[in-house]
């Protein structure tokens, strides 16, 4: 295997060499390629000659693929595939994708199909070593907390404009509303690290008022993006990305001056988060059966009893 791994910072990111992302990948560049994942978080690619029917297939290696989105619409023809176009909204806001569902992916691709000649970078931070940053007392605390995730915004969705067009896409995203229980600090179930797993849709704090929680998620999410925690990607054509969902948030940088951007996005299903009591994560409201399949033994009616209940009187 000629498989080349060469850091991009020190504590996220790596590019990868000698691999060819338009064939099939062989057993021990699967292997090689997810070590290289769980160690780097965000891995770079060169992806010359890749399409969608590529990228599907080489997110298959890493497990069976989401649909594009739980309420945005594919790319014609590529049920899979999520176009992540400047045209439909910017994605400037830190986020982890699809956590308002029960189950996350737990890896995403976004590969380069038209970029700004300047600008448009992609920040993707590292949770885990954010946590590893926390003085001991705040790690202990976060440790027992839970947040309330849900579909507010995605960066599938327009900035909050008043017009025809984009009231129609923010509308279509909340046509079904989602909201999910996870813990704050997610045990990562390859590796056993720990890592913030809040990003934009972390709404509140299980028993707290909106604005104590708003408090607390902002003083945690100070700390995933430190600059030391922080990959920043400037896209050149035919790249693709693989970062791990389950550890990381990212972030479009809107520095384009509105020329076009577009991605394409394929996510690979993932487990339902575990907290470090191995307390599972459990789904509020909203069905998403129709995006990710539930893994079992997480496919249940309710929530378990020694899962907190979040109080409905200060949602």
């Amino acid at each position: 295997m000629s498989l080349e791994i060469t850091k991009v910072t020190a504590r996220i990111g790596a590019r990868v060499s000698g691999v060819d992302l338009t064939r099939p990948l062989t057993e021990a560049e699967v292997t090689g390629i997810r070590e290289a994942l769980n160690a780097h978080k965000a891995l770079v690619f060169a992806a010359e000659g890749l399409d969608d029917a590529g990228q599907q297939a080489f997110a298959r290696h890493f497990g069976a693929l989401t649909t594009a989105h739980p309420t945005v619409g594919a790319v014609e023809g590529a049920p899979h595939v999520l176009p992540v176009d400047s045209e439909r909204g910017r994605a400037n806001h830190w986020h982890t994708d699809v956590t308002f569902v029960l189950n996350p992916p737990q890896a995403s691709t976004l590969r380069s199909i038209t970029i700004p000649p300047y600008g448009g970078e992609t920040l993707i931070a590292d949770a885990g070593a954010a946590y590893r940053d926390l003085p001991e007392p705040l790690r202990r605390f976060a440790d027992t907390l839970w947040a309330e995730h849900t579909n507010d915004y995605d960066y599938a969705v327009p900035d909050e404009e008043i017009d025809a067009e984009k009231a129609a896409h923010r509308a279509q995203f909340t046509s079904i509303t989602y909201r999910t229980a996870h813990p704050v600090v997610r045990v990562h179930p390859l590796t056993g690290e720990r890592g913030l797993f809040i990003g934009g849709f972390a709404q509140r704090i299980a028993g707290l008022s909106t604005g104590e929680s708003r408090k607390i998620l902002d003083l945690l999410q100070s700390y995933v993006t430190r600059p030391e925690n922080i990959l920043r990607h400037r896209w050149a054509e035919r790249e693709l990305v693989l970062f791990d969902n389950r550890i990381t948030q990212h972030y479009a940088v809107d520095n384009y001056d509105g020329l076009p951007r577009r991605l394409h996005r394929v996510t690979v299903a993932g487990d339902v988060p575990a907290g470090v009591e191995g307390k599972e994560s459990y789904a509020i409201e909203g069905d998403a059966s129709h995006y990710t399949p539930v893994p079992a033994p997480a496919d249940t009616p309710a929530a378990p009893r020694h899962q907190p209940v979040l109080d409905p009187a200060v949602a």
